[in-house]
């Protein structure tokens, strides 16, 4: 990771960067919870893994396949979660229950 030669040093240790991006993507937790967790404001915690992210990027360890593998022979096994809220509206208390 590269480290800024000029204005005021990180508050986070790259280590600690490091640690934040893999809470951040492991418990799927908001940024702003995660950069609470770590004292450091949410545009901070964004910065910071985005930041990482691009250093994964550039480093060509971890890509993508540029072309998805086609043919019959491919199992495919697709899982879709869906984890979108949906408000509900509740009973009224004079409302009988069903």
């Amino acid at each position: 990771m590269h480290v800024p030669a000029k204005g005021r040093p990180p508050k986070l240790s790259q280590e600690d960067q490091i640690l934040l991006c893999l809470s951040y993507w492991r418990e799927y937790r908001t940024l702003f919870h995660v950069a609470t967790s770590y004292g450091v404001s949410e545009p901070t915690a964004s910065r910071i893994v985005h930041h990482v992210e691009d250093c994964l990027i550039k480093s060509n360890l971890f890509n993508l396949p540029k072309h998805l593998p086609e043919g019959e022979g491919i199992d495919w096994n697709v899982v879709i979660v869906d984890a979108t809220e949906i408000p509900i509206q509740r009973p009224k208390k004079t409302e009988e229950k069903l």
